[in-house]
């Protein structure tokens, strides 16, 4: 169809040519770059599929998962009362909670000091000590358990208490060396003017650095949590007697042992286990993005 046209005379003389007919009109529901819109689309349904199936799962009873039943199903109930009731699931959850709020705000607090004395503080060997952390970042926690739990069960005779489990990963060489890249960025005279002013180095921390350093401090709490959130091997070999326990170990007894494995109840205790690292990274979801960015005005 030809498009309809018409002449605007200009006050600078010269002629503007208008439609007077607009788009088609599928083109306005339609973006303009529908196919970067089309790939995030199935982007997103192919990583949120799984998570859509264990929601699906967790309300379904053996027969229904058998069948592959792509929807709820009818033991919701039933199998929440299994996982919370039968195998005390909430106990498991709050003991984890206390544990990772106690060992994110205990490495937070050692990261800060730790990064406070090797930017500000001059000692003996610096480089080298930072160099030995830098080793131990590189190093996976599985390397040092026989050791560790040498150590702590038997010279310290700590096994199955709570600070078994908790002491010995409060220090964490992600977060010194995370605070130590962040205060290295701060202006110089902030510690010479603090220095004039009377200030120890511990005011400096908490009155100076720690209020330019609130993303960091949520970017570091969010991996913490969510890293102590989901330890095992650790508890499930130094924990071996006592009531504390973590909820990745409790996840492991709702395996059923020796009887047929319920998925219903399994699925829907995993599901809930997930809650509390999604609540933490929501909340600190700002300073979580904004702590990893490699820019001056963080």
């Amino acid at each position: 169809m030809a498009e309809l046209t018409r002449h605007i005379s200009t006050s600078q003389g010269r002629e503007q040519t208008t439609a007077l007919t607009g788009p088609p009109a599928w083109k306005r529901f339609v973006p303009e770059r529908w196919y970067a819109h089309l790939i995030l689309w199935i982007a997103c349904l192919v990583m949120g599929f799984p998570l859509l199936y264990a929601a699906l799962v967790s309300t379904q009873n053996n027969a229904q998962v058998a069948n592959f039943v792509l929807a709820p199903g009818t033991s919701f109930t039933d199998n929440l009362e299994w996982v919370m009731v039968n195998r005390n699931l909430g106990k498991y959850m709050v003991d984890s909670l206390t544990l990772s709020v106690v060992i994110t705000v205990g490495k937070t607090i050692l990261s800060l000091l730790s990064g406070l004395a090797f930017v500000y503080f001059r000692f003996p060997g610096k480089w080298l000590v930072f160099g030995f952390v830098l080793l131990t970042l590189m190093m996976p926690t599985e390397i040092l358990v026989i050791g560790l739990f040498r150590y702590v069960s038997g010279t310290l005779g700590w096994g199955g208490t709570f600070q078994a489990v908790a002491v010995p990963f409060l220090a964490s060489a992600t977060g010194t060396f995370l605070f130590r890249q962040h205060f290295s960025n701060i202006p110089a005279e902030l510690s010479e003017a603090a220095q004039m002013d009377g200030a120890n180095p511990l005011q400096f921390l908490w009155r100076v650095l720690v209020p330019m350093s609130w993303n960091t401090i949520g970017a570091l709490a969010v991996i913490q949590f969510v890293y102590s959130w989901n330890m095992y091997l650790w508890p499930q070999l130094i924990m071996t007697r006592g009531d504390f326990q973590v909820v990745q170990v409790g996840l492991r007894a709702l395996l059923g042992g020796d009887q047929a494995t319920e998925y219903g109840p399994l699925m829907l205790g995993a599901v809930i286990a997930s809650i509390p690292p999604v609540i933490v990274f929501i909340i600190l979801q700002k300073q979580f993005m904004s702590g990893f960015q490699i820019t001056t005005d963080k």
